[in-house]
């Protein structure tokens, strides 16, 4: 009789385990909405099953310590993780131990400002751009790299970011700038002064949209510092309508006659600090502009992107005449193509 109880118990013992082996295939949400689970550095196990089955990503925390158990191999990594769908104990350690962990996936663009930043978290609901802008204004992070740069502008350098739920806006910008330190690094700069270094790649990335010609726009920018003429600028009258909340989508006769510092039309010189963010491109020509005689520059009317840079007042003074004739031109013809779709509609009238 004693034999047959051990059997059974044997049967069941294997039975159970078999059953508990089982269970780590199923797929289980005990959530209805998709949950975020955060392990802290340094978790036990046993703790990592209690936080998924609170969280009803498995439907029993031994789970989790049987299946390390099987993989001790299979290290559990800190992070916050995304669960969205059900999945069975297995592929839960899986992602655990592979370190999947949810971020934000952040790209800034080449020539982004302040603005366009914090508008572009917002939009993506991952920083209020208030929070974003009131970190990138304070620029203590730069204070042993430029002490005059106003504010983190020109130092939030372009690239893709990887943020989580918990990245503050502070520790955003000092993603930036830290990535911003690394290829300045890498561009050999020298004894470059760093600040108009950086503010003359901001009009140079602002104003090129050609990369062959961002060597030629710097050396105009730099032909009339040396010259002491002001730098007329059209992007730093946007950026001085920007800072004063009152930009309208073009450049008006009142923006250029604007007294703030910003706007190189008004005053002579480098405005205070960059106007927007370069990438590496444009930092190279800064630093080693193109040697021309070039004082002027204006876009060509071909909608290339490319200018026509002269060296005095009078071949400028044409080829602004030529852009405008091109450009009258051009605004003619999308005219005269847009005409015959528009007239079976008048007709129909």
């Amino acid at each position: 009789m004693r034999l047959r109880y051990l059997a059974l118990a044997a049967v069941a013992a294997l039975a159970a385990a078999a059953l508990a082996l089982w269970s780590l295939t199923w797929r289980y949400a005990g959530f209805r909405a998709e949950v975020f689970v955060d392990i802290p550095k340094g978790t036990s196990t046993r703790r990592v099953g209690r936080l998924l089955a609170d969280a009803g990503v498995v439907r029993y925390n031994w789970q989790l310590l049987l299946a390390r158990a099987l993989r001790p191999r299979a290290g559990i990594q800190a992070g916050e993780y995304l669960f969205r769908r059900p999945a069975s104990v297995w592929e839960a350690l899986e992602r655990l131990a592979r370190g999947d962990v949810f971020y934000y996936q952040v790209t800034v663009p080449e020539g982004s400002n302040l603005f366009d930043i914090a508008a572009a978290l917002e939009r993506q609901q991952i920083l209020p751009a208030a929070q974003f802008l009131e970190a990138a204004r304070d620029p203590v992070l730069l204070r042993n790299l430029d002490p005059r740069a106003p504010t983190l502008e020109g130092y939030l350098f372009p690239d893709t970011y990887r943020l989580s739920r918990h990245t503050t806006a502070r520790r955003f910008c000092q993603q930036m700038t830290e990535r911003f330190r690394e290829v300045w690094r890498e561009l050999r700069p020298g004894e470059a002064d760093v600040h108009a270094t950086v503010t003359v790649a901001s009009l140079v990335e602002k104003e090129a949209r050609l990369e062959e010609e961002r060597p030629l726009v710097a050396s105009v920018y730099v032909n009339r510092l040396r010259l002491g003429m002001p730098l007329q600028c059209d992007p730093t009258t946007i950026y001085a309508a920007l800072l004063e909340d009152r930009y309208r989508g073009a450049i008006y006769r009142s923006d250029l006659d604007n007294q703030q510092r910003y706007n190189t039309y008004q005053h002579a010189g480098l405005p205070p600090g960059p106007i927007a963010n370069p990438g590496r491109a444009a930092l190279e020509a800064a630093l080693r502009p193109a040697e021309t005689d070039y004082l002027y520059l204006v876009a060509r009317p071909d909608d290339s992107g490319g200018h026509h840079f002269s060296k005095d007042l009078e071949a400028h003074q044409r080829a602004v005449r030529k852009y405008r004739r091109g450009h009258q031109q051009t605004k003619q013809a999308r005219a005269t193509r847009a005409a015959p779709e528009q007239a079976p509609a008048r007709a129909r009238r």
